[in-house]
Formats: C-alpha cells, structure tokens, sequence
C-alpha cells in the first residue's frame, strides 16, 4: 500500500476499534493508563475544561479547540497536541448519528519525553523561541499505526502492564519526529524557558483558589517578572492572571453543572470574595449570568452527557 493507502487503511481500523470500546455516546476511560475514548453522535456546545499535555487523535469528524480567542481544528488528517495544562473551550463540529465523532485522548508525562529522546540516536533540536503550548501537527500511517496497537492491547488485557508502556513511547518517538517535535522536547527540558512556564502552569492549577502573587510565582521557577509574563503570555495566549481567572470560572461552572452550587457557593469555592465580581466576569466570559447560563446548558440534555 503507498502512504494514502495507509493513512485510510489505519483510519478505518481505528474506527472499528474505538466504536467496540465506546459503543454509545459519551466518554470513555480504558484499562491502558491514561487513554480516553469520545464517541458522539451529534454536534456539540463549546465545552470547556483543563487539557493535560496529550495528543487528541480524530478517526471520524471534526472538533475544534479555541485558547484565549485562538481557535485549532483537527479532523483524521490531523491531530492536535498540548505540551501543557491549558484552559480549553472544546467543540464537536463534524458529527452524525451515521458517521459519529470517533477520538481518543492519551494524557503523556514529561519525564517519558526525555526517556524517549535520551534513546533517539540524535538530540531534538531545540527552538531558542518559546512556542505555544498547544499545537496542530499533520497525521503519519506510522503514527496511526503505533496509536492502534495501543488500542489492540483492549482485547488482550493482560498484555497491557507490559507492552503499554513500550507502545507509548513508540507514539511519542513519532510524536517527536513531527514537525513540532523540537518544541514538544523543549516544555520537557529541565531548565528552558518552555519548562520554566509549564512549571508555573502546573502551581497555578494546584492553588488556583488562592491569591497569585507575580513576583512570588516567578521566583518559584527562577525567572524574573518580566520574563514570566513575556514566556506566559506565548506559551498561553493569555498573563498568569488571565490564565488564574479562566481556570476558576471553568470551575466554577462544573461545580454548578455536576454537583448543583448555587453561584456564591461555587465563586467561594474557586477563590472569589466577592459574588458580584463573580458574577461579572463569569458573564463576560460566557455571554450570560451563571445561573442562567447553567439552566439553559442543562436544557441541552446531550451536551451535559457530553460534558459529564
């Protein structure tokens, strides 16, 4: 078979594969560490939530993921890549009940970039520029070869402690022979600018009810102000401060979706003092007040199905 070939061979095959393991509409997790499954019948709302660094890998449809106003769209002849914990507002936009969204997601650490990279028989080159941390790149047969392997080892359970783990390094090994291979390696280079900013990232996300104080978070990762901001606002499209504000309203609208808080409930809950000021941003963020915006997401019964 040439490459086209390939690339429609492996497509269908992954298809079959994620349709027996995700029969019905929704999310699925797996017995592999990590990897997720999405099946979906029809078009989405914008959902948004926390992507860890992984790939997203489409079989069937379409869906887009906008950052801070910027928008990317992957489909089966492309997959998308964030290097690091990003806010992102996801949308289905090619889905049918007779040709359904079919993808998977597999959340990497970058601790097996390095691993990976140290086994490479030449260094990844490193850009002197920092990159945004999410990226779209084009899809390989091989890629798609080594991702459907990974969802081989569902039908043979047994196999999965051990080849897994080898599995995954091959699709990072492809991952990083892309064409934004050398900045995948740079967010997991222990001392780049890129690094730096992913371990600011990571602090925000674990205390982001809390006040964030600039200069303490840049002396945490051993940059100056204004290098933080400079590198955060390239790697996000958003300042640490934006970034703080969009995690905490993401938030707070789960917690009024999946457990029912009342809007003061959940803007305490995410760090605010004031509800007003709450209520506020939350609308200029979602075009509408929180518990509006909730009761009328919840009228679309398969988006929260989505969602939950």
């Amino acid at each position: 078979m040439d490459e086209s070939q390939r690339m429609e061979h492996a497509l269908q095959q992954l298809a079959l594969l994620i349709r027996r393991h995700a029969p019905n509409g929704g999310t699925y997790r797996t017995a592999v560490p990590n990897l997720s499954l999405m099946h979906a019948t029809h078009l989405s709302e914008p959902l948004e939530s926390v992507y860890q660094p992984s790939i997203c890998v489409v079989a069937q449809g379409a869906k887009t993921a906008t950052l801070a106003g910027e928008t990317y769209r992957y489909d089966p002849s492309t997959y998308l890549v964030t290097s690091v914990e990003l806010p992102i507002m996801g949308r289905i936009v090619e889905a049918s009940p007779e040709i359904p969204y079919l993808s998977l997601k597999l959340s990497f650490d970058a601790a097996f970039i390095l691993e990976v990279v140290e086994q490479m028989k030449r260094p990844a080159s490193v850009e002197t520029e920092t990159g945004r941390g999410i990226t779209i790149n084009q899809t390989s047969p091989v890629l798609l070869e080594a991702i459907m392997r990974l969802m081989q080892l569902l039908d043979a359970p047994e196999d999965i402690p051990v080849l897994a783990p080898l599995i995954i390094r091959e699709v990072l090994y492809r991952m990083l022979q892309g064409e934004q291979g050398a900045l995948l390696y740079q967010f997991a280079t222990n001392g780049s600018h890129s690094y730096n900013i992913a371990q600011a990232i990571r602090f925000i996300n674990q205390q982001y009810d809390r006040p964030l104080v600039i200069s303490q978070l840049a002396k945490s990762v051993n940059m100056s102000t204004s290098a933080l901001h400079k590198h955060f606002k390239r790697v996000t499209a958003m300042s640490p401060l934006q970034y703080q504000k969009t995690v905490r309203l993401q938030e707070a609208r789960r917690l009024m979706l999946t457990e029912s808080l009342l809007a003061s409930d959940a803007a305490f809950r995410v760090g605010y003092e004031s509800p007003s000021q709450f209520s506020r941003e939350y609308a200029r963020m979602y075009g509408r007040p929180p518990m509006r915006d909730v009761q009328e997401f919840r009228g679309s019964t398969k988006d929260f199905e989505i969602l939950a």
